[in-house]
């Protein structure tokens, strides 16, 4: 991968999922949230930095009593590729125990990250455990990783934007765009 693509100096590329359908997706699963946790206040885990932005709006759309923590995870550093590698920056300040836990992630690639976390929460005895991830990429996962909530799949290609990026950049887009490394878009 060409040092240009991992510190974000590419074109952020064309748009794959437009605001709106952005909004319209969050919407229904906010929905199925508040149907699903019916009585109860779900715990939403986001997994910063990326899923800050889709966190944030999703529990706007959740009517019901949500409580918020993050955790902070790295596999990817500053390159467009994970490294498999997965180490915690930022743990959890809330007791998971007898809590009912969404996990909230931005984008599901291989999996490996997600298995990683879920055996990490599911050690702290939380009273249910599920995953709601905005995006996965298609064909890139080693094994059936039995997602309750997902936006959109999408094409194993790497996309930025509405908190997704790369080197730091284009977090801020309101959409999400299939990034171009060398500015072909």
């Amino acid at each position: 991968m060409s040092s240009e693509a991992e510190t974000g100096n590419g074109d952020p590329g064309p748009i794959l999922i437009s605001d709106d359908e952005l909004a319209a997706c969050i919407t229904e699963l906010g929905s199925r949230i508040t149907a699903d946790y019916q009585g109860r206040a779900p715990l939403m885990v986001g997994v910063l930095k990326g899923a800050f932005m889709f966190m944030a709006d999703l529990a706007r759309a959740i009517e019901l009593p949500v409580e918020f923590d993050f955790m902070a995870v790295s596999s990817y550093g500053s390159s467009t590729r994970t490294s498999g590698v997965v180490r915690i920056v930022k743990d959890l300040d809330l007791d998971l125990a007898g809590r009912d836990v969404i996990l909230v992630e931005d984008i599901i690639d291989s999996g490996l990250t997600l298995n990683y976390l879920r055996k990490n929460l599911a050690a702290r005895n939380p009273a249910t455990l599920e995953v709601c991830a905005l995006l996965v990429r298609k064909g890139r996962q080693y094994e059936d990783l039995d997602l309750r909530y997902v936006g959109f799949e999408i094409p194993p290609d790497f996309v930025v934007g509405y908190g997704l990026d790369v080197g730091e950049r284009y977090r801020q887009l309101p959409h999400i765009r299939q990034y171009q490394p060398n500015g072909n878009s």
